[in-house]
């Protein structure tokens, strides 16, 4: 069919709708903006056309290309391939291949939608329109710079020149990045603020202004001061635009800058670790974005880093890659509701719990992270653990393993009105996006269809999971719009584990879309 869709360079592999689809990639993209996962197979954070060059699929002339949901997987590799440079992730809940469309005519009506669409890559530059700065790279950067005795006087005065590089680079002006620093030393110094200046030239005199304080690198200090004070309204944040502390660390912070990054997150703010020499981000013990390589930047010296400008410039300039400060991993409460009757039997308990245990993992649990809580259910309920019981992923699936099985009749809509109340109810106003999915094999003796309407008004996301004898109409009266993908079935208890990428893939998606 000539049914295909014209796609941007940054469509990702995740906003795509259908299982299989046809697109059209734009001509000369600009590489070096793509963000690419994995090789042959791509995490679904992927930029499409970026997957399609790097597999050579099309050249950056554009051209037609069929896109394949694929499960998610761990492990996506990084190889550099047709100028594109693809970066490893640890995991991730879905994936996708590209290959050639086999439609000729489609080819044609490709080339010729791509080439009269300018794309980003080629847009005129407006010479006059220096002010504006660079509208692709909307950012407000904080630089912490490190200001001790570590440090010395000289190679402070290298850092000065290497920071003032990736600020002309970055292309400041008012609708572009804006940028302050602040030193770190044995107190935190703001020197500027974001709203003192609006060009290249001013920041570049303030910065060769900086004078050395010396002291110990208190860098843990500085962060935390930094995403506490810095990006307030009133000193020139911009509301809805991604902050961003780059940290520089000459040798060893002298306190703890693990705790900072947690604060830091808390905040909504991404941290950029740049370490020079030693230490590495690892060492540090830095969980700024675990699973991803992608805020920690190493040099080797302050001596000949110009060649390091520019690929620094090119990780801040891309908020595709800023998801550290809130993910679906991250940022959601998952309630599961265990249906504990008669019918089950202890085998396929076990299963039900396996299956809660799998999805579960996937997700980042902590205390300022996602939180996982149990409610099994008979005539009665029993919250077997609640989201603030247990905040490490580790405690949260040795708790799922220790859940004895009740036994009993089914109420299924008392137990739904019982978790909207007693589990999600504390946790009605925290910033995180409230799921529940509830699991049962069997007709309910009471109405489910009130209480999930009242659980869906409360803001909570349900989707249900039957098995054996549950009624489709029971499961669908449950579901959150649209049903088809908050309703899930299975004739044996065996056939959960097959769905565990299904419910996280849907409860990522429901949380991109929210966040739209």
């Amino acid at each position: 069919s000539l049914a295909s869709a014209a796609i941007t360079c940054f469509t990702r592999g995740l906003d795509l709708r259908k299982e299989t689809e046809d697109v059209l990639c734009p001509a000369n993209c600009p590489l070096w903006q793509f963000y690419v996962f994995g090789d042959g197979v791509y995490a679904s954070l992927s930029s499409v056309c970026g997957a399609a060059i790097h597999s050579g699929v099309i050249t950056n002339a554009g051209g037609a290309v069929r896109v394949q949901t694929l499960p998610g997987q761990e492990n996506y590799p990084a190889v550099n391939a047709n100028g594109i440079q693809s970066q490893v992730l640890t995991r991730w809940a879905s994936s996708f291949s590209v290959t050639r469309t086999k439609n000729a005519a489609l080819e044609a009506v490709g080339r010729s939608v791509s080439t009269a669409r300018p794309s980003t890559g080629k847009r005129p530059k407006k010479p006059l329109d220096k002010k504006a700065g660079n509208k692709d790279c909307k950012a407000d950067i904080a630089f912490l710079i490190d200001g001790s005795y570590n440090i010395g006087q000289r190679r402070f005065n290298l850092q000065k020149n290497f920071v003032g590089k990736v600020a002309v680079m970055l292309g400041i002006g008012t609708e572009g990045p804006h940028v302050g620093v602040v030193q770190a030393s044995e107190h935190p110094k703001i020197e500027f603020y974001l709203k003192n200046f609006t060009a290249a030239k001013e920041v570049l005199f303030a910065i060769k202004e900086l004078g050395f304080r010396g002291g110990n690198s208190n860098t843990g200090k500085a962060l935390k001061h930094t995403a506490q004070k810095f990006f307030s309204l009133e000193n020139g944040a911009r509301k809805g635009i991604p902050k961003i502390i780059v940290v520089f660390l000459d040798g060893w912070p002298s306190d703890d800058i693990e705790e900072a990054g947690i604060v830091a997150r808390e905040f909504g703010v991404n941290v950029f670790i740049v370490s020079v020499a030693k230490p590495t981000t690892e060492e540090l013990g830095m969980a700024v974005c675990r699973n991803n390589g992608f805020f920690s930047y190493q040099m080797p010296t302050w001596f000949g880093t110009t060649k390091y400008v520019k690929p620094l410039v090119q990780k801040l300039c891309s908020h595709e890659q800023m998801l550290c400060s809130k993910t679906c991993y991250n940022s959601v409460n998952i309630g599961f509701l265990i249906d504990g009757s008669s019918s089950v039997g202890d085998s396929n308990f076990r299963l039900v719990l396996e299956f809660i245990s799998n999805v579960a993992k996937a997700f980042e649990i902590s205390d300022i992270g996602s939180k996982i809580a149990a409610v099994q259910f008979t005539y009665d309920q029993r919250t077997e653990f609640s989201f603030t019981d247990y905040t490490t992923k580790e405690k949260v699936l040795l708790a799922i393993r220790n859940i004895r099985y009740m036994s009993g009749g089914t109420a299924t809509g008392d137990a739904i009105s019982f978790t909207t109340r007693n589990v999600f109810g504390p946790m009605k106003d925290g910033p995180n996006k409230n799921f529940l999915v509830v699991l049962t094999d069997g007709q309910s003796y009471d109405d489910v269809r009130g209480p999930a309407a009242a659980a869906q008004k409360a803001g909570i996301t349900v989707f249900s999971v039957g098995v054996a004898w549950a009624p489709l109409d029971d499961l669908k009266d449950m579901a959150s719009e649209p049903r088809e993908s908050h309703t899930f079935f299975t004739r044996e208890f065996t056939g959960l584990e097959q769905m565990v990428p299904d419910i996280i893939r849907g409860i990522c998606k429901d949380f991109l879309d929210s966040r739209q």
